[in-house]
């Protein structure tokens, strides 16, 4: 069908690597591999180089397990490197089924719906692969439906409106599908106390006043599914009601029975549906201990008769023991519930997978329409699960759904929103970590929650090289025999050891072979950068696989040689044995002095212009005076800043007298433009500098400096100084405007003057003002012409 396949998987390490880091070259190397078959099990970049001339004297066996890269730039061919690479075989391919209804009759087997079926895996451990799912919603398949009902006192009237279910939905589903099938049953409790009353006359009729109910029961099988509706009427019109005491029921004892008992139940391999419908709250696991019933469910059919036989001896499920069965039985299941108790099984919805929640009225009457809004809300989704994964495997998914939307993570097992007919597809990554036990096949299974298809995949790991099957064992190969000469080394037998299994284990340490290991008879073993082995100095090995010890006490390397410009050797020469092998005209401890002396050459062809020496390409000055590569520079000789003011001026304005062959006799040095004085560069004790100051034709002065580090350069002032004339404008103006501001200011000066003296005057008269004598409100002269006399005896009477 044109499916990309690729296979993801982890890296497990049952060596010493860190699980789960991510891999890199030195980790091929950290694992310290014996054999082929442990190196490829370290990740997909390991190879293990099979060339017997490989190693180097004190490399250990485990040197030839390294990356693919490294492997190839210590001289391993690519014929002789073993890296096994995974592969994947498709077994059953059937496509997927295109119909229609009404079209050709089909058994429910022969409809598929995911694609393919069967695959065969190989997988090398840390090598990704991936495998693509395809899944279509057929159109028209077939549909068992059990509704199991709560029959305790408080459903009475619901069970009036489900007696007449049969037929009204065998109607509404033929709109859906040509094949439904619909079963029945009820529960009410535990017929133990504290859930019922144990009384004589209340196990007969559990009810109150005159009301006649049924005896108690847990759950019972009323009818198996079938597609003859009106048997459904019948015989549910025939059930009566029950009683019990507590408010929580029995439902998920019932719910149980429905699931693990597929044959008393009618169960086919197609789209099985369960309502459960109530109006009250459950019991579950541990509530049992109420009524003395401490076992736990176990999760097997006890029907006798189609009634459940153990509810007294049996504990309720757990959630999870449910959601466990009625995964495994392919049942999706609708929770038909009245408004109260919305809450409680919505968030007992989000722990079982494809079910739905939908809202009872007080009656059932709406019974119809609920379920057919949770089947659609139930098949618009697919959600794929896979069964217990191997040791070792891990498994991600990502969703290809409509519209373009791809999903990763939890998101990527699913996709909603699909229509009988539409196409999804999910890419699946495996990851194998590692060789499980005994490298023996393991099989996982895939399939979509709520159907019966799924895929089968066989997992097959590569645990060995396929060189490891022309292993030799014979007397003159790895010390007489005690070892199998495989993929260009030996593998020691059981208790040997050493690179061609010369030694016992209990002897790897004795003195007499630990003197080989020490050079000129010191007390350090194999110089502190190796273990003695046998006799022989196995040397370290190093993170970065192009470092590396060597010699016969592990003694050299070729990583700690001098260095220069932070390069091993200068990147002149290489490093043997702590000693840098220099290029051909390069010498020093650190290859860094060149023995080229061209690049000393002055322009009369003498050597440092006859002024220094040449030493490794560069001239070393032996007159103070003179600078530059060659010694020919004089910045602070007598006339510089003459010598060259005649380009500086063509260069910087344009003028002077080579403006002319200015670009042919003035280019040999690089100008730089400052805006004024203070910009120009200061006199530093590294290289001399000239300051200057020139006059041009004009009078007008201009300044730069001269100065020579690695190559001569000129700062100048990009504006000239030029001497300017009076400007009569300006004088004039200032002349008029100053005559003006001082009549101004004599003028405000006479203002305040005369405003204090008046204030002064002002202030005087109130002061002579406040110190009068008389009165101010009468005339003193004036004399009026009325006496008044006033009696003193007169007392008012």
């Amino acid at each position: 069908a044109g499916y990309k396949s690729v296979l993801g998987i982890v890296h497990f390490c049952y060596f010493s690597v860190n699980i789960g880091a991510k891999l890199d070259g030195n980790e091929c190397i950290k694992a310290n591999a014996e054999s082929c078959g442990d190196c490829i099990q370290v990740g997909a970049k390991c190879g293990w180089c099979t060339d017997t001339k490989f190693l180097k004297q004190g490399e250990p066996t485990s040197a030839r397990c390294d990356d693919m890269e490294s492997l190839r730039k210590r001289g391993c061919v690519a014929a002789k490197i073993e890296n096994p690479r995974g592969s994947q075989k498709t077994l059953r391919n059937k496509p997927v089924t295109n119909r229609k209804k009404g079209g050709e009759k089909l058994k429910p087997e022969d409809i598929t719906q995911i694609q393919p079926q069967k695959l065969s895996l190989s997988l090398r451990s840390g090598e990704p692969q991936t495998i693509d799912l395809k899944f279509k919603r057929a159109e028209d398949y077939p549909i068992d439906l059990y509704y199991l009902m709560d029959l305790s006192y408080s459903m009475k009237d619901d069970l009036e409106n489900v007696k007449n279910l049969g037929t009204s939905l065998m109607l509404e589903m033929s709109k859906i599908t040509s094949d439904f099938r619909i079963g029945f049953g009820s529960f009410v409790e535990k017929t133990v106390m504290p859930y019922i009353s144990t009384t004589p006359a209340k196990l007969l009729n559990p009810c109150t006043g005159d009301q006649n109910c049924t005896s108690p029961f847990s759950y019972k099988n009323v009818l198996k599914l079938t597609s003859n509706g009106q048997r459904f009427n019948t015989l549910v019109g025939q059930q009566q009601i029950s009683g019990n005491l507590d408010s929580p029921e029995g439902g998920f004892d019932a719910i149980m029975q429905v699931a693990v008992c597929g044959e008393h139940i009618g169960w086919r391999n197609v789209t099985r549906l369960l309502v459960f419908s109530t109006d009250a709250g459950f019991h579950f696991a541990g509530d049992g201990k109420l009524g003395g019933i401490v076992l736990p469910n176990d999760g097997k059919c006890h029907l006798e008769n189609d009634m459940y036989t153990m509810s007294h001896h049996y504990d309720y499920p757990s959630i999870a023991h449910l959601v466990q069965k009625l995964s495994d039985n392919n049942i999706q299941t609708i929770f038909a519930v009245t408004e109260e108790f919305q809450p409680v099984y919505k968030e007992l919805k989000n722990l079982i997978p494809k079910s739905a929640v939908g809202t009872l009225s007080a009656n059932s009457s709406n019974v119809i329409n609920l379920i057919i809004d949770a089947y659609n809300s139930l098949s618009s989704e697919v959600i794929l699960e896979n069964s217990k994964l191997p040791e070792g495997v891990t498994i991600t998914y990502q969703s290809h759904c409509k519209n373009g939307v791809v999903s990763v993570g939890e998101d990527g097992r699913k996709c909603s929103n699909i229509s009988i007919g539409d196409e999804v597809y999910f890419s699946i990554n495996i990851t194998a970590l590692g060789c499980p036990k005994q490298g023996k096949t393991e099989t996982l299974k895939i399939r979509p929650l709520g159907f019966t298809e799924e895929v089968e995949i066989r997992l097959s790991f590569i645990c060995d090289c396929e060189c490891q099957k022309e292993g030799i064992v014979r007397k003159d190969l790895c010390h007489n025999g005690n070892g199998t000469f495989e993929c260009g080394a030996c593998r020691c037998n059981k208790g040997r050891i050493g690179r061609e299994c010369e030694c016992r284990k209990d002897e790897v340490s004795s003195e007499d072979l630990d003197r080989n290991c020490r050079k000129d008879n010191g007390t350090d073993l194999c110089s502190n950068n190796g273990e003695c082995v046998c006799g022989k100095c196995e040397c370290k090995k190093r993170d970065n696989p192009e470092e590396y010890y060597s010699g016969k006490y592990c003694e050299c390397d070729n990583f700690n040689c001098d260095r220069s410009n932070n390069k091993l050797c200068g990147g002149h020469g290489r490093c043997e044995c702590r000693v840098c092998i220099c290029d051909a005209n390069y010498t020093g401890s650190a290859c860094d002095c060149s023995l080229d002396t061209s690049t000393c050459l002055a322009s009369n062809n003498q050597i440092c212009n006859g002024r220094g020496l040449c030493e490794c390409g560069t001239c070393r000055c032996t007159d103070p005076k003179f600078q530059g590569p060659t010694c020919e520079i004089c910045p602070t000789c007598p006339g510089v800043c003459t010598e060259h003011k005649a380009c500086v001026q063509c260069r910087a304005f344009g003028t002077g007298e080579k403006k002319d062959t200015c670009e042919q006799d003035c280019n040999y040095f690089t100008l730089v433009k400052v805006k004024d004085r203070d910009k120009l560069p200061q006199p530093v004790q590294a290289f001399p500098l000239m300051h200057c100051k020139e006059r041009d034709a004009n009078d007008c002065w201009f300044y730069y400096t001269y100065a020579v580090n690695n190559y001569t350069e000129v700062h100048v002032v990009e504006t000239l100084e030029c001497p300017a004339g009076p400007d009569i404008i300006p004088i004039v103006a200032g002349v008029v405007a100053g005559i003006v501001l001082i009549g101004l200011a004599l003028l405000l000066i006479w203002k305040l003057l005369m405003i204090i003296h008046d204030r002064r005057e002002f202030a005087k008269f109130e002061k002579e003002k406040m110190n009068a004598k008389w009165d101010t409100g009468e005339n003193p002269i004036y004399k009026s012409a009325v006496t008044t006399v006033v009696n003193p005896k007169y007392e008012g009477k």
